[in-house]
């Protein structure tokens, strides 16, 4: 099935945008609110309870008739869920959060890559260097001098960044058992936390008890970070073209910068800011481009 350009409606890419601007609150919660070195336990207390929550409201099933309906499902739970969020605490541990965040800038290049050789549709010319220069602002922005390249870290991040754009791609096309947002996410949710689970018991340290504090954490994850996040992501999967949503996935690692210069005193430099506008400018020439073509047709 060859993915048709939605008109694109700003309202649509704000409410879309609105995702990873909450992503990128992720690191400060974690490292603040907290326990230390419980990277698939938090990554599993963001998803199944959200997951759980959400198939219980909705109370809709998808209606899956064979086996090819259920792994299309469990398929987009891996991607967008269960295998990316492992692959992405690993590149946490393993690398600079700037050569993490440099490495998975490239996901709307790849997102590009895929909708020219999937649809036979070359995306307009300013979205490619506009792209391009994504991952450069992304460069300036967080890269520090000498900054280590963990070849592990380096492959679990650019691994983790296909998994993410193929399955942004993917969804749009499998709105599994046709089922609304709110329900299509719940089940993916469920099913890529109930992947973490075992990842988790496995690898990481039991809870010590738990404080107030460290409660709330793990709820703003859940809640914010997972429940609404991705219902507002999967919504914008739903509305806007796949390239025009993969590239507001550059606003996380932004706003866990200005969150970090915001609450936590840390230091923007010079190229920094410079770096904060170039992506800035990236994100809304792809946005540009892709509302046009839409508009063409």
């Amino acid at each position: 099935m060859t993915e048709t350009p939605s008109r694109v409606a700003w309202g649509d890419v704000l409410l879309t945008a609105l995702a990873p601007a909450i992503w990128g609150s992720t690191y400060i919660v974690t490292t603040e609110l907290l326990p230390p070195d419980r990277p698939f336990t938090a990554a599993l207390l963001r998803t199944l309870p959200a997951g759980l929550l959400l198939v219980l409201w909705c109370r809709q099933a998808p209606a899956l008739r064979d086996g090819r309906g259920w792994a299309r499902l469990l398929l987009l739970a891996a991607l967008n869920l269960g295998v990316f969020q492992a692959l992405l605490f690993v590149a946490a541990y393993r690398l600079p959060g700037g050569v993490a965040a440099v490495v998975g800038a490239v996901g709307p290049l790849l997102m590009m890559g895929l909708t020219w050789a999937a649809d036979r549709r070359r995306p307009p010319a300013l979205a490619m260097v506009a792209g391009a220069l994504g991952v450069a602002g992304m460069a300036a922005l967080l890269l520090s001098p000498g900054a280590a390249w963990d070849m592990v870290g380096v492959a679990a991040a650019f691994i983790g960044t296909v998994c993410m754009a193929l399955g942004t791609f993917l969804a749009r096309r499998w709105q599994s058992g046709g089922l609304p947002v709110l329900a299509f996410t719940g089940w993916q949710l469920l099913a890529g936390g109930l992947m973490l689970l075992p990842v988790a018991w496995a690898v990481d340290p039991p809870l010590p008890a738990l404080t107030a504090t460290q409660v709330g954490g793990y709820a703003y994850l859940s809640i914010a970070g997972a429940l609404l996040a991705y219902a507002l992501w999967f919504r914008g999967v739903a509305r806007l073209p796949s390239i025009a949503v993969s590239s507001l996935g550059l606003l996380s690692p932004v706003a866990a910068v200005l969150l970090g210069w915001a609450l936590l005193g840390q230091a923007l430099r010079g190229t920094s800011l410079v770096g904060v506008v170039v992506v800035l400018a990236s994100i809304l020439a792809v946005q540009w481009a892709m509302a046009r073509q839409a508009e063409r047709g």
